[in-house]
């Protein structure tokens, strides 16, 4: 039995931050939950993934965001509890149904769950999604540790169903990825089947329709107002004239800041949990008793321009800071010792900074950037590319998956990117304002996720440019979840069906389009040169499965090379793979046989065939 479906009450368990999601939304009785993989969000889906192959709870990977949020919401118009799950730039791809969610609200609980990403740990953003919830008018809550997320998701589902609306719950990496004890509720029955009863001038969002329904908005909003304002995950803790209000993981900063400057006895602070709507009148009551006020929140100021909008509409005249070239920066993660200064520095309370370790005998540690894996079929389809390609101009519009590392010198196989399915889009921009080669690359999981539409204008408006579409065979970046091209009697799964890119591509009206096995480096960069001299719009799928997914099924057989003594060391291998497998001894190249996969790519390009299989 998965752990998560433990059903003891009271019994406690260690949990990442995303597990313990994962558990309160089981608790909630939630009966489906949908998603588009993305980090840090990733293990929710994945705890709720396996328990629901051992229960009647439905779970669902998403051909993406938009999608996700889609079956949510007619399963929570039909009754049945519902969680959507994304990382923060999914909601840019389901902001569309979104907002017009919010006006035709919901029957039963619906949470979405934004994990964002202070510091872009894995993303190419690092948006601050409170914003969706003023956009959207919808509720959001934001937990400050482990073990209070559990009660906060079923806090949040009881208020879905109390405003008859979604809430946004957001988390930050730093929540998600952090562990904590967590005591067990007890888990409430799911009903997994409801039903939908018709009322279309309710839900079908013609203008005279949403007229009214965003009129019913704005009510269940002073609603919020009201909850938000008397809200348990709305507290003040402490006592003194100087006040911090702050949420998230930013309260245990100060928190702990507090106390190592001994200021508890000048100090309150006021923790948001409940931070959309904001509880205008409890900020305003805690800002008359204070003389100034610092407000502690990473990403942009969004609480901080309320706050100081409820104190002009008060007539206050306290000194509130929050951002700014002395305090705390909209950029990236805080941490307590940035938090220990600024408190300091605003409340002029003495702070000598630790002195700092004397690190100046201890070697400089290697650096290791990210690098696709050895073996990586990504790799080979890159140095086929470049060479099919030699002599020519060219631009390579990329993608979001592990294949961006190919902008990552020796291959330097990337030149643009903004976000899912954007290689495609961008690929029709470049071949009509340039007259250089224009060769894109998206991966098979971001091809179905959004780059389909791309590929459908570029046939209707007679773009030209090459598409290399890297197919691995799953969505290898995030974890190896499934995707609509996955055969997934591989996993043991049955109930799938399963689309060829390939049949896909042919159907949109692409009329050339070739197949290559990219370890074999010969017939690629054939099958490339002659995808690249095509006028129009070419494709190219290269097909090979992930070396680390193949390996987790079994399915690996690898037969490490090793360099002969027939080596010149050109080291060609090195300058123009730099597969992590090589490594420099002695002034020669050698392979770690621990980490080769047999991949025989560098055999192919030595000019000396000096690279040759073990024996054994």
């Amino acid at each position: 039995m998965h752990k998560l479906l433990t059903d003891q009450p009271g019994q406690k368990m260690l949990l990442l931050g995303n597990e313990a999601i994962a558990r309160g939304a089981i608790e909630a009785g939630v009966a489906v939950a949908t998603t588009y993989p993305g980090t840090p969000s990733s293990e929710i889906s994945l705890n709720l993934f396996q328990i629901s192959r051992e229960s009647d709870f439905y779970f669902e990977y998403s051909t993406n965001e938009k999608v996700a949020l889609e079956v949510a919401s007619a399963a929570a118009n039909s009754g049945v509890r519902s969680m959507c799950v994304m990382k923060h730039v999914g909601m840019n791809v389901a902001a569309d149904a979104l907002m017009t969610l919010a006006y035709i609200g919901v029957k039963a609980g619906l949470i979405i769950v934004t994990a964002d990403d202070p510091f872009l740990f894995s993303s190419q953003n690092e948006q601050d999604n409170r914003y969706y919830a003023a956009l959207s008018g919808l509720p959001l809550l934001e937990a400050s540790s482990v073990e209070e997320i559990g009660e906060m998701v079923a806090f949040a589902f009881d208020l879905s169903e109390k405003l008859c609306e979604p809430v946004i719950f957001r988390t930050t990496t730093r929540l998600n990825h952090a562990t904590e004890v967590v005591t067990f509720g007890k888990i409430k029955k799911r009903k997994t089947k409801g039903d939908f009863k018709k009322d279309p001038f309710n839900y079908v969002t013609i203008p005279a329709v949403s007229r009214k329904l965003h009129a019913k908005l704005l009510e269940n909003f002073k609603h919020a107002e009201k909850i938000s304002e008397t809200s348990a995950y709305n507290f003040i803790t402490g006592k003194g004239n100087l006040g911090i209000i702050c949420n998230g993981v930013s309260y245990n900063y100060v928190y702990d800041a507090v106390k190592d400057l001994n200021m508890e006895d000048m100090v309150k602070i006021l923790r948001i949990g409940f931070s959309h709507p904001m509880p205008g009148a409890l900020i305003k009551d805690f800002l008359k008793e204070c003389k100034k006020a610092l407000i502690v929140e990473e990403g942009e100021p969004y609480m901080e321009e309320s706050i100081k909008a409820f104190a002009q509409e008060e007539g206050l005249t306290l000194s509130i800071r929050g951002k700014g070239n002395d305090l705390f920066s909209r950029l990236y993660e805080f941490n307590p010792g940035h938090v220990r200064q600024c408190l300091s520095r605003y409340f002029d309370v003495p702070y000598t900074t630790p002195e700092t370790v004397d690190l100046s005998d201890i070697p400089e540690i290697p650096q290791r950037p990210p690098n696709l894996c050895a073996g990586c079929s990504h790799r080979a389809t890159y140095y086929a590319v470049k060479k099919a390609a030699e002599g020519m101009e060219t631009i390579y519009p990329t993608d979001i998956g592990c294949y961006t590392l190919g902008l990552l010198p020796p291959l330097s196989m990337a030149d643009f990117v903004i976000c899912m399915g954007s290689s495609v889009g961008t690929s029709c921009g470049f071949s009509k304002a340039t007259d250089k080669k224009v060769i894109g690359f998206i991966g098979d999981s971001t091809f179905f996720h959004s780059g389909i539409p791309g590929l459908i204008n570029a046939v209707f408006n007679n773009h030209n440019f090459t598409l290399i579409i890297l197919d691995n065979g799953t969505t290898a970046m995030t974890g190896h979840q499934p995707h609509p091209g996955v055969d997934m009697k591989k996993l043991n799964f049955d109930g799938f069906g399963h689309v060829s890119i390939e049949n896909v591509v042919r159907g949109i009206g692409v009329a050339h389009v070739a197949v290559i096995k990219p370890y074999n480096i010969k017939k690629s960069i054939e099958a490339i040169k002659k995808a690249l001299s095509y006028k129009g719009v070419s494709v190219v799928i290269s097909k090979q499965m992930c070396t680390l997914y193949a390996k987790s099924l079994k399915m690996l057989k690898a037969l490490p090379f090793y360099i002969s003594n027939k080596c010149k060391n050109h080291r060609t291998c090195v300058n123009e793979l730099a597969c992590p497998a090589f490594f420099i001894k002695d002034e020669r190249v050698k392979i770690d046989p621990d980490m080769c996969v047999g991949c025989s790519i560098c055999a192919q390009i030595c000019p000396e065939n000096a690279i040759l299989p073990l024996k054994k």
